[in-house]
């Protein structure tokens, strides 16, 4: 599992631009809400979200969605309780590498 956490976190790192946001709180939601919907799609929930702010990282999650399918076949092939498990952990390995872990000093700047 922690090798399939690792192939979906490098590919947001390296083709996702939603990862950049340049505070704290903004990545924590970005992560949050994208990863959220992405396992929603993933495990066949592909209800769309009313509000704008949720279709925003909604449309985020179903391109996430779509090129997990398509870069990484062996994940049509997990069943729910898998992709819930891949999903939180690639929540927290994003959460880290991207807020927790980060040296970058601008992302908890009152002043930025």
């Amino acid at each position: 599992m922690k090798d399939k956490i690792e192939q979906l976190v490098d590919y947001i790192m390296k083709h996702c631009l939603w990862q950049f946001h340049s505070r704290a709180w903004d990545r924590e939601r970005q992560n949050r809400e994208i990863l959220t919907w992405t396992n929603k799609i993933l495990c066949g929930d592909i209800e769309k979200p009313a509000d704008r702010l949720d279709r925003c990282h909604w449309v985020d999650a179903m391109v996430l969605a779509d090129s997990y399918r398509e870069s990484f076949p062996w994940i049509k092939g997990l069943a729910k309780p898998e992709i819930e498990t891949l999903m939180k952990g690639v929540r927290e390995r994003m959460d880290f590498l991207t807020i927790t872990g980060s040296k970058n000093l601008e992302l908890t700047d009152q002043n930025y």
